[in-house]
């Protein structure tokens, strides 16, 4: 009888923490959801805007879906400003930083966390000590140092000092290659392995999801970086996306003409899109590693 009484009150706990779960669970659905749409109706009323005439624009309600929809900005957008030679631009910056600049943080990270040599720890802190100075420091610096060897309306400042990597990608990789054993570094040296062959053969492999996650983080920031560009570009053919879209707000809000901003704004925000659709598997990938580490 007492056993029988024993589990009857053992079935009923159970029922009332799933219970409590399924409520939580409930309420944590309704809060990511609420996220989610606050995060997303920004982006959704850009898109909309850019398909809507004028007056639509200013309606009341307001119009999330317009009756005539019309793709027209979209074609004008390439005839009201040098878009395209900003789209090339952001381009060229962002593959080049990004691809050689990932290259060598990564050969970095392999240095600082698996190869002995004098002074490691000691030059990783002041590296990483250098993302404390702020960027107005070095700004008129930079500039003044890039304008006496008359690198001011190119690309170069924008693209050399991103080639020798990273820092915070480097510290991230740093602190991802400390968990794999040193001894599979061991038996490749003792196979006859070269340091370079024991990168590209064993410990990139390992490490591709945690750097497909840090070169889309460093190329949005290339990519959406507009004080850089505003500092070191002066020709319109010279600029960056950003600021051609900058531009477009200038000249363009003042005639009140929103869908030709916004349809300008899609097109900036599409690469984004296509880079993080190419990526995402690594993506996911590596904050399931990072969580299982944790």
């Amino acid at each position: 009888m007492q056993l029988a009484l024993s589990r009857k009150k053992e079935n009923v706990e159970t029922m009332s923490v799933k219970k409590k779960d399924r409520i939580t669970d409930f309420f944590i659905f309704i809060f990511l959801s609420i996220g989610a749409v606050v995060m997303i109706a920004p982006l959704l009323w850009m898109v909309s805007t850019s398909l809507k005439s004028k007056e639509d624009v200013f309606a009341l309600p307001p119009v999330w879906i317009p009756t005539d929809i019309s793709f027209s900005k979209y074609t004008e957008i390439w005839s009201m400003g040098p878009l395209l030679s900003g789209i090339s631009n952001s381009l060229i910056v962002a593959l080049s930083v990004t691809i050689v600049g990932t290259f060598t943080s990564s050969l970095a990270a392999f240095a600082f966390a698996k190869l002995n040599f004098r002074g490691k720890n000691k030059i990783f802190l002041l590296l990483f000590a250098s993302v404390m100075i702020p960027y107005p420091v070095l700004m008129i610096p930079q500039f003044m140092m890039f304008s006496s060897i008359g690198w001011v309306d190119t690309l170069l400042p924008l693209i050399v000092p991103g080639l020798f990597g990273n820092i915070f990608m480097i510290f991230f990789l740093r602190q991802f290659l400390n968990s794999i054993p040193n001894s599979i570094i061991e038996a490749a040296k003792i196979d006859g392995c070269s340091y370079f062959q024991i990168f590209y053969k064993i410990i990139f492999p390992l490490i591709k999801p945690a750097v497909a996650a840090q070169l889309i983080l460093w190329f949005m920031a290339i990519w959406n970086d507009y004080l850089g560009p505003i500092l070191y570009l002066n020709s319109p053919e010279k600029q960056t996306l950003q600021l051609v879209i900058a531009n477009f707000n200038a000249s363009y809000a003042i005639q009140s003409d929103y869908p030709l901003i916004m349809a300008a704004s899609v097109v900036a925000l599409l690469p984004m899109l296509i880079v993080f659709m190419i990526f995402q598997k690594q993506i996911i990938e590596s904050i399931a590693i990072s969580g299982v580490k944790g």
